[in-house]
């Protein structure tokens, strides 16, 4: 029995389509699209070959991914699809894995929004679109929480009073898509790494960093929301709440304006003045670009060392994500401050962009690895589909 799998990844700025046969509960990817929201345009892939086709701005979500399926579906037998799934950032304590939607997950999901807003509102626009285009195919929730349930309470509770706890205000964690993923991608091409301690650092217009044992999530640097950790594009990481209270109190800055100010003008954007954009900042001579880019280096070195922490040592390191797998002058700044920990990269397999970039010899292994949260996603869906024949 096959059947077809159409995956939906919503990011900031993109929706990713992802079309996958599903033959005896394994997925293979056949293409992909991407819509670019922020450029209009749309990107198709179906094995090598590549094309782009311009958006008329101001189309709406649904004619957009209408047209993308279409060209999808004029080369591939995508046909009645067995599921589509949706990934979904913000599962809270409701969800361990993936789940088919019906009114109550969706209600579950929409409960969660305050805790996700520049992700959760599309992933219910999108699921109640595709409720509308292909009404009697199964829609399936794969969250990206789901995979930090390994992580024990020491590393999920913050200090504040127990009852909040048991409430849920604790840490979640993200990018568990991207993180699985890369475990199984370890398992595959080094096993004797995916065994061991590895920290993971998904770095893109999002960014946090995941401590595997292996292969299990054991701490990561997002938290209770997506804007903890390090900076980001046009979020802050983690900063001390005593500033809030003063935005709030002293200075009388709104909840909604501090909380546009924290996803929408902060991170890589605030501290640059420039954009939030590395591709932007690390081509710009402003000792502001440089000095954005410093700190986000340090950042992140700062928290690869702490989950280093957290596993009692580290045999490697991934880099994943946008910023990760393209931007060399990045992974070798922070590789430049770990030295101590024994990560060092080899300069010239760092400008190839090669999967070992590692100086020869050196204590800990450092690698890129390129995320496929679509391929994550429709390997969830797999077994499931498997269950209902």
């Amino acid at each position: 029995m096959t059947d077809t799998i159409i995956t939906i990844n919503p990011g900031t700025a993109t929706i990713k389509l992802g079309v996958f046969a599903c033959e005896r509960g394994q997925a293979r990817p056949l293409g992909r699209a991407t819509v670019d929201e922020a450029a209009d345009i749309l990107r198709v892939q179906i094995g090598g070959s590549r094309s782009e086709h311009d958006l008329p701005s101001g189309d709406s979500a649904s004619v957009v991914l209408e047209r993308a399926l279409a060209l999808l579906a004029d080369r591939l037998p995508i046909g009645e699809p067995g599921a589509i799934a949706q990934r979904v950032v913000h599962g809270g304590d409701h969800f361990a894995g993936p789940a088919i939607i019906d009114e109550g997950v969706l209600a579950a999901i929409e409960t969660l929004i305050p805790l996700a807003p520049l992700h959760q509102p599309k992933s219910v626009a999108l699921i109640r679109l595709f409720k509308e285009l292909h009404p009697d195919v199964p829609q399936i929730a794969c969250f990206d929480t789901a995979f930090h349930r390994t992580q024990s309470d020491l590393v999920r509770r913050f200090a504040i009073p127990r009852a909040l706890f048991d409430a849920g205000v604790k840490r979640f964690g993200f990018h568990g898509l991207s993180y699985q993923f890369i475990a199984g991608e370890l398992e595959r091409r080094r096993p004797d790494l995916a065994r061991s301690r590895v920290v993971v650092a998904h770095l893109g217009s999002g960014a946090s960093l995941c401590a595997l044992d292996a292969g299990l999530s054991r701490d990561t640097t997002m938290g209770f929301s997506t804007l903890d950790g390090v900076p980001m594009a046009t979020r802050c990481g983690a900063i001390d709440p005593g500033v809030l209270l003063h935005l709030l109190r002293v200075r009388g800055m709104s909840a909604e304006a501090l909380e546009d100010m924290l996803y929408h003008r902060s991170g890589l954007l605030g501290l640059s003045g420039i954009s939030g954009d590395t591709r932007l900042l690390v081509e710009s001579e402003a000792d502001a670009a440089d000095e954005a880019l410093d700190i986000f280096a340090f950042r992140i070195a700062r928290e690869a060392a702490a989950l280093a922490a957290t596993l009692g040592g580290m045999n490697a390191l991934v880099f994943t994500g946008g910023i990760g797998e393209h931007q060399p002058r990045i992974r070798a700044r922070i590789c430049a401050r770990l030295g101590w920990l024994g990560v060092t990269c080899d300069a010239g397999a760092n400008d190839a962009g090669a999967f070992d970039i590692g100086s020869p010899g050196a204590e800990v292994a450092v690698m890129i690895i390129s995320a496929d949260e679509e391929q994550a996603m429709a390997d969830q869906c797999g077994p499931l589909l498997a269950q209902a024949e």
